[in-house]
């Protein structure tokens, strides 16, 4: 068993340092982007040389050699609608090439690679630190720890991030969204701490339907009739994958509903909180707000730590120096969870709706199916068709407004 964590260990912090590479790639090709058409260019060499009339006048560089008239002579089309045509012809015949956005692709793998690793390194730091009566407060609080440094070093470090210039009324507008950030997260680490991580990623792909009680009956958001004739499909999955999982534990199912919940308030708080004049601005961008977000979260969980595992912190901190298994993953894991949720929130601002839905499945089934065969964790039949089911009916959820839409009122 020791083993196998050195051996994991070994494979995870190998991997880190090629997701902030990767990552650093993946900003630059954004940045700086390749011409968008070659063929464009050759056409713009082609027209440059100049004609010279019998008269010695130059005539404009883009003029034709042959150009309709009309039966007065005069050109039925100037020379910058030529050029007009010309464009959408070369983009119309295939000149711009078959657009492939590189930088999205990347942010998309990066993204399940760092949730996948996330998870297997959490899941190996909780075991080598005892599981649920370890330090799993302890444990996803220093995970926020390691973001906050990360977050930090971007604003210090040259030509990597621009300091947000947020005022202290904006910071407390953003203690709610932080505190449930918090909450989700460590809620999530206390379920994954109790049963398996496939357990716990399936009950909180049952996210939506917290999400659409909340929206409904405490913030005010309708939600349709379609959408709430989706949530018995994931409810039902659920239960299905928790009938014969040999892992469950009622704990591990609270938690996951906890962190369901905590991340449903999470989202519509932060809706509220986005729509503050002028603070998109005064962020900069959406990594400044997910730093922000990090920083407030961390320094809202210690006194969460010291209030449930206070009394053997001492005992951690010698289990921290003496097994890598614990250091190792704690840090790695760390940067996995800031690097994957970052990533995730710019691939999703990049994309569709339907697009975004499809990513977060298949997202969780790579999880739970990844996870589950790395771990040896147990993947039984009726659990895999619960997974199915419960996912299945999350993604019919994400679109189903867009198959059926509600009728206006």
């Amino acid at each position: 068993k020791n083993s196998t964590i050195k051996n994991n260990t070994g494979a995870t912090m190998k991997l880190t340092p090629t997701f902030l590479i990767v990552t650093f790639c993946a900003g630059a090709a954004s940045a700086f982007g390749l011409p968008s058409s070659p063929a464009k260019s050759i056409v713009n060499k082609l027209a440059k040389p100049a004609l010279v009339p019998r008269g010695g006048a130059i005539q404009p560089a883009a003029t034709q050699l042959v150009q309709a008239v009309d039966v007065n002579g005069r050109p039925l089309a100037t020379n910058s609608a030529l050029k007009n045509s010309n464009d959408d012809a070369i983009a119309t015949k295939g000149g711009g090439g078959f657009s492939l956005d590189v930088p999205l692709l990347i942010y998309f793998a990066l993204w399940y690679l760092g949730n996948y690793y996330y998870n297997v390194t959490n899941k190996l730091a909780l075991k080598a630190a005892g599981g649920a009566a370890g330090f799993p407060m302890t444990i996803s609080g220093l995970q926020l720890a390691v973001g906050c440094i990360y977050g930090i070093f971007l604003w210090f470090a040259p030509d990597a991030r621009k300091a947000p210039e947020i005022t202290v009324d904006d910071i407390i507008k953003m203690l709610p969204v932080a505190f449930c950030y918090m909450g989700a997260h460590s809620a999530s680490v206390f379920s994954f701490a109790s049963g398996s991580v496939s357990f716990g990623q399936i009950v909180k792909a049952a996210e939506p339907a917290f999400a659409a009680v909340l929206a409904q009956f405490v913030y005010g958001s309708k939600v349709s009739k379609a959408k709430w004739l989706c949530l018995p499909i994931v409810i039902g999955g659920v239960i299905l994958a928790s009938v014969n999982e040999l892992d469950f534990a009622v704990s591990a199912l609270v938690s996951a509903c906890v962190a369901n919940l905590f991340a449903a308030v999470r989202g519509n708080e932060n809706k509220k909180l986005m729509s503050t004049e002028g603070l998109k601005d005064r962020l900069g961008s959406v990594g400044n707000q997910f730093a922000i977000t990090t920083i407030l979260g961390f320094l809202m969980s210690i006194p969460f730590i010291l209030l449930k595992e206070g009394s053997k912190l001492g005992e951690f901190v010698e289990i921290f120096k003496s097994t890598p298994a614990v250091r190792n993953n704690l840090i790695a894991s760390g940067l996995w969870f800031y690097g994957y949720n970052e990533l995730a929130t710019m691939t999703l601002k990049k994309t569709s709706a339907v697009t975004a839905s499809v990513a977060n499945t298949a997202k969780r089934v790579i999880v739970i199916v990844g996870v589950a065969l790395l771990l040896g964790e147990s993947l039984d039949p009726m659990k895999l068709l619960g997974c199915g089911i419960g996912i299945g009916g999350v993604f019919l959820y994400s679109i189903i407004d867009s198959l059926v839409k509600p009728k206006e009122e």
